[in-house]
């Protein structure tokens, strides 16, 4: 597989500066939502990057600091649960991505993002590619910022809110999370428009 194809077509399309964006934390109960952009060197592919869906925990953080180390640059944006619950978690991982792409010291003239659906993100050309984590060598090193970053948080969170074990299920709705809530109520983390029908019971 050709890990730089979607970057080979861009610099073909004469686009110099390209970035890969991609989103962790869309399906959780709890805590933000995270977005990773990463600009790589010209023809750079760091060894052992893949969707971080395929990778082990271990293997991702090891990863995480091997994509800060050789990448031209990165950023990463998030949007809070707040957000989420006032504008739709699409619109959420929209924002967290633009944050992301606009944090980036480097301005990229396209972004390669994850998904079939595009962000507005001003001065930047967007080109969606679906499963982009398992296709292209940027989208694959943002997804693993994005997912390292967010799950760090959540074990910041799991000492703030220790009822919930956050460090077990990082906000995602498990059986263990449901029993704690249920026990417990919702935390200023929760997002509640994911729980309307556990708030209405």
């Amino acid at each position: 597989m050709d890990w730089l194809f979607y970057e080979n077509e861009a610099l073909n399309d004469g686009y110099d500066l390209i970035c890969g964006v991609d989103e962790a934390g869309r399906g959780p109960l709890a805590g933000p939502v995270f977005a990773a952009a990463v600009i790589l060197p010209k023809g750079h592919i760091i060894e052992g990057v893949n969707d971080s869906k395929k990778l082990s925990e271990k293997k991702r953080d090891v990863l995480f600091d091997k994509i800060i180390d050789e990448c031209a640059c990165y950023s990463i944006g998030t949007a809070s649960e707040k957000e989420i619950d006032e504008i739709n978690i699409l619109q959420a991982t929209f924002l967290a991505m633009k944050r992301a792409v606009d944090g980036l010291k480097i301005k990229p003239q396209i972004a390669l993002v994850d998904g079939n659906r595009k962000p507005n993100i001003e001065n930047v050309e967007i080109k969606t590619v679906v499963k982009g984590d398992a296709k292209s060598a940027s989208i694959a090193a943002a997804s693993i910022i994005a997912k390292v970053s967010r799950d760090r948080y959540m074990l910041e969170m799991a000492e703030k809110y220790p009822e919930y074990y956050f460090e077990k299920h990082k906000g995602y709705g498990t059986k263990l999370h449901y029993e704690m809530i249920e026990k417990y109520g919702i935390c200023d983390i929760h997002r509640k428009s994911f729980l309307k029908k556990v708030l209405n019971t």
